[in-house]
């Protein structure tokens, strides 16, 4: 018998929908071993358009399919087994989720764009049109775009008739990427240079996933989260050297997609260093 997320996802594959399956907190699951540290030369950073080649759900978005031998395979089958929900990437259908997060986000919404199909989440809205853009968070409070390069949770089909991708919505994105970008902060080297001598690649990784996964999971007390999540890891890896701008540039990026700004990312890392006296 097969999962209710497999059937989920089957079902969203006949219709053109790629999906793929969420560990708890609404996360793609973590790369296989043969993937850890980027080893397979796939998708590190999910810059790159196109499907994932691992035969396991990896990297994220890009491990969304439509093919019903590969969602049905076994080495799929463990993690569908284990999954907490189905998410799609709406890029690979031409579709854009506008994610809004909040009633005022709704009322802005309701106000300033054109009526398309509509999904009730958890927290508010998805508004769903046809054609594909650029995925970017935090276009305004409470608001992100979700289409390529990035997955949606499905949660049923809404209602309304889905009308095409407006002007509006792509001129948020503009003004999105004209904003400054998460800045990243070099830890000083170790005296040893550099190498973390008491840590092993794959725990440094294990950590910032799960640093990532610990903000982008917060539903509540976002600040004070970041900030104790920094501090957590600068804790581990501040003084030994192992931190890259890589590093710290994915623990900016998890604190943004819950609506920190880039300034917050920087004085609550700048905290957490002063703090520890680094």
């Amino acid at each position: 018998m097969i999962s209710a997320h497999l059937h989920t996802a089957l079902a969203l594959a006949a219709s053109g929908l790629p999906p793929l399956p969420l560990r708890a907190g609404k996360l793609p699951f973590g790369n296989c071993p043969a993937c850890v540290d980027n080893a397979c030369g796939g998708r590190p950073n999910m810059k790159t358009p196109g499907p994932c080649t691992c035969p396991a759900p990896c990297h994220g978005w890009a491990a969304a399919t439509t093919d019903p031998h590969v969602l049905n395979s076994p080495t799929w089958a463990r993690s569908w087994g284990k999954a907490a929900a189905v998410a799609y990437h709406p890029g690979g259908a031409d579709l854009t989720v506008v994610d809004l997060d909040n009633p005022d986000a709704i009322s802005w919404a309701q106000q300033t764009l054109p009526a398309t199909q509509t999904v009730t989440t958890t927290r508010g809205e998805h508004w769903i049109y046809q054609g594909a853009m650029g995925s970017v968070n935090a276009v305004r409070p409470g608001v992100d775009i979700k289409s390529t390069m990035a997955y949606a949770r499905w949660i049923g089909q809404g209602t309304g008739t889905m009308t095409a991708l407006p002007d509006v919505v792509r001129a948020l994105a503009g003004k999105e990427a004209t904003a400054p970008a998460p800045r990243a902060i070099t830890v000083p080297a170790s005296a040893g240079g550099g190498e973390c001598r008491h840590r092993t690649p794959a725990y440094l990784e294990r950590g910032i996933a799960m640093a990532e996964q610990q903000i982008t999971a917060a539903t509540s007390g976002v600040h004070t989260t970041v900030y104790r999540t920094f501090l957590a890891v600068l804790s581990a890896h501040g003084r030994c050297g192992c931190l890259t701008d890589a590093h710290i540039a994915r623990l900016f990026t998890a604190a943004q997609t819950r609506g920190e700004s880039p300034r917050h990312c920087t004085d609550a890392w700048t905290n957490a260093r002063t703090r520890l006296g680094l």
